[in-house]
């Protein structure tokens, strides 16, 4: 049985998610529709990057992945299909894949050339919604599209590293339920980088000299629970993802508050990483 996942800037008060499921299922009625997503701030190309490369991988072999960001169909935002990794990826040419593509080399890409054959001004519900009903019947890309070699990229996708290495300048790509700050900056790119020498991560006036491992680990559990006072410290980790993530420890938007609130820090704001010479 085929396995459809969307990821959408929809919302939950609108018809589109409901519509676009509707739609599979009257072409497909088995299919198990999964939905990942539905929150991604609209229009946030760097935002649905983010998740789907951090839950695709999740699903078996030959999900079939719709992602529904910034899809109107115009010159310079074509709609295409990607088959990586043994999983196959709907979407429009606008930069979402490229952060999967930059670590994944895709096995084929297809720019969808269907639309003649489609009237429509919902394009997840009538022109992705029909290629993924396509794949999951067996059919191949070919059919649905003209092959293509390169996709467009996200901008300022890479950290930049200045010439002597000393320096690694990120942004701020997500912002979680939580409000903790996902950066560009991935564990292997920063450790290819820093060599073993100390280092300060730096966020607006935050400074931190050292990432942990999980989030408790800025807890000292040999002190008593009630001094510890520990809600509300910030700290630096590598999550499970790999992105390095500023965080508050067990943050609450209504109590304690949260990294993006009380750092002011946001989507695409920067976040160095000095090297300091021993």
């Amino acid at each position: 049985m085929a396995i459809i996942t969307l990821t959408t800037d929809f919302g939950e008060k609108d018809h589109f998610a409901g519509a676009t499921k509707g739609a599979i299922y009257s072409e497909l009625p088995d299919v198990k529709i999964v939905d990942i997503s539905h929150s991604v701030s609209p229009f946030s190309i760097p935002e649905a990057a983010y998740i789907i490369q951090n839950a695709y991988n999740s699903f078996p072999k030959g999900t079939i992945h719709i992602i529904g960001i910034d899809s109107e169909i115009n010159p310079e935002n074509k709609h295409i299909a990607i088959k990586l990794d043994d999983h196959f990826f709907i979407c429009a040419n606008n930069g979402i894949m490229s952060m999967i593509c930059s670590e994944i080399a895709p096995e084929k890409i297809v720019e969808i050339n269907i639309h003649d054959k489609i009237q429509t001004s919902f394009p997840v519900l009538d022109v992705f919604v029909k290629v993924a009903c396509h794949i999951a019947r067996g059919g191949t890309l070919d059919i649905i599209g003209k092959a293509i070699t390169n996709i467009k990229p996200i901008k300022n996708i890479v950290p930049y590293v200045n010439e002597d290495k000393s320096q690694i300048i990120g942004s701020v790509i997500y912002i979680d339920n939580y409000g903790n700050v996902v950066t560009n900056i991935k564990r292997g790119f920063f450790e290819t980088i820093q060599k073993g020498r100390p280092f300060e991560v730096s966020a607006r006036n935050y400074k931190f000299k050292t990432i942990f491992s999980k989030y408790s680990d800025i807890v000292n559990f040999e002190i008593p629970e009630e001094k510890r006072h520990d809600e509300g410290r910030g700290l630096v980790v590598f999550n499970s993802g790999g992105f390095l993530e500023i965080a508050l420890y067990k943050s609450n938007t209504t109590t304690v508050g949260s990294a993006s609130s009380l750092m002011g820090l946001g989507i695409m704001d920067a976040v160095s990483i000095n090297f300091i010479k021993e």
